[in-house]
């Protein structure tokens, strides 16, 4: 059997290799090989996964994605099911299904992760996990606090805090009321974090400790994951918060705020009646992008936000294309365009492209946070959906302030003001809208 000075050495190569060649080496493992490798966690886990030292009741791990905050959890409660037979555990996540899906069944959780002569067994009908120690693990939804109500525990896992519902504070408050078993009952929160009520009052408890950390800090997930993340999202407001573990407080006076943006989420839309593409024009190839968004309503009024086909450092004859095959991709009927920037030009670039469609030019004399506030009151009643995360659309859309500034990326919202323009079109319509006129 190998000592840990030497399967340390291992790990420290196996890190160094390229992506590739470390899969290869890991895949060339023989079972004996694998299953050693795996028990000696403590050895190849990085520093943020290891328990903290101290006296504290409360273990925060609020870091970004691919940290390895669920293999951290799951390590964690499976050496509490070897020390303690008698152990009694809660396992909470925003829903039965996540916890089961996550925390207990998937790659990184309980099951997994525990040495084969460890591993416990789930049993689905009675929502328990039974170590062959004999401690139990017991599974409970953030959505039903009152089934917290009246059970003990030694100590819980709670994992991602931040998704946890209207209800996850009861959630709260029925777990740590219960956890009341054994001489030093202890929770780990993990979490990516979102700036609710919930996650600060954890933040705040005196007897909390807290472990940071980013995606790139785990040295085991593959280079080209990382590069690809940091490519797709480095210093964008999703980013901040899912790749640094930054906990994003909304800017003061925002239109849209993260909630707003996330109820966008669950909105439920019928099938389109219309669809339109807004566009917001550059001013030149080398300035701004150009906004090009698709928003489809449905028969009741409800709008969802089917892409963000926006493009920068184009020409009008390339921009104008990408119009063209943004409508063409959702069968639009119509495309609307701020003229401001480029006048007739504008429609003669979009007709060179082929857009067949009727197109609409509209000329704005108001700023884009005053045209913006309508559409912010759409999502504050929730009639707006995100068919999915739009990280550079929704940054924008979270720089605008009310009373006419923007502190978002770039020098203008461009993308904010392609979706404004759709969503006038498809909502608001033009009259009232002081300052706005419609040709074509």
């Amino acid at each position: 059997m190998a000592s840990d000075a030497e399967i340390a050495a291992f790990i420290d190569r196996l890190i160094a290799l390229p992506d590739e060649e470390r899969g290869h080496a890991v895949r060339g493992m023989t079972a004996p090989m694998r299953r050693e490798f795996l028990a000696r966690w403590r050895i190849w886990a990085h520093d943020g996964q290891m328990m903290p030292p101290g006296e504290w009741r409360v273990w925060l791990i609020r870091a970004g994605r691919g940290f390895g905050k669920t293999r951290a959890g799951s390590e964690w409660v499976n050496q509490l099911a070897a020390d303690a037979p008698e152990g009694r555990f809660a396992l909470v996540g925003a829903s039965l299904d996540e916890v089961r899906r996550v925390m207990i069944e998937g790659q990184s959780g309980l099951i997994a992760v525990a040495r084969a002569d460890r591993r416990p067994v789930w049993k689905a009908n009675a929502r328990e996990l039974h170590w062959p120690s004999g401690a139990v693990g017991f599974a409970y939804s953030a959505e039903s606090p009152e089934g917290l109500r009246g059970p003990e525990h030694h100590a819980a896992w709670a994992d991602e805090l931040g998704k946890w519902g209207r209800r996850g504070e009861a959630a709260w408050d029925n777990l740590m009321m219960g956890l009341r078993l054994g001489d030093r009952p202890r929770v780990l929160v993990t979490t990516t974090p979102r700036p609710t009520r919930l996650m600060r009052r954890v933040m705040a408890l005196p007897n909390c400790v807290e472990t940071r950390g980013r995606t790139r800090d785990n040295p085991h997930l593959p280079a080209s994951f990382v590069a690809a993340m940091e490519a797709d999202y480095g210093g964008t407001r999703l980013g901040r918060q899912e790749l640094e573990g930054e906990l994003l407080v909304d800017v003061p006076g925002a239109l849209w705020s993260s909630a707003m943006i996330e109820a966008a989420r669950a909105v439920v839309v019928d099938e389109p009646v219309r669809v339109v593409v807004g566009v917001d024009p550059p001013a030149s190839a080398e300035g701004d992008a150009c906004g090009i968004v698709a928003v489809a309503i449905d028969g009741v009024g409800r709008l969802c936000v089917l892409e963000d086909a926006s493009v920068a450092g184009l020409s009008p004859e390339g921009w104008a294309q990408a119009v063209a095959a943004c409508a063409r991709r959702h069968g639009a009927d119509r495309v609307v365009a701020e003229k401001n920037q480029g006048g007739d030009m504008v429609m003669s670039v979009l007709r060179a492209a082929a857009v067949a469609m009727p197109v609409r030019l509209v000329h704005a004399s108001r700023g884009k946070a005053a045209r913006a506030e309508p559409v912010a009151a759409l999502y504050e009643r929730g009639t707006v959906r995100h068919a999915r995360s739009f990280a550079a659309l929704e940054e924008e859309l979270c720089g605008l302030v009310r009373g006419g500034g923007y502190v978002g990326p770039g020098r203008s919202p461009d993308r904010a003001d392609a979706l404004v323009w759709a969503a006038w079109e498809l909502a608001l319509g033009w009259k009232g809208e002081v300052g706005v006129r419609g040709t074509g």
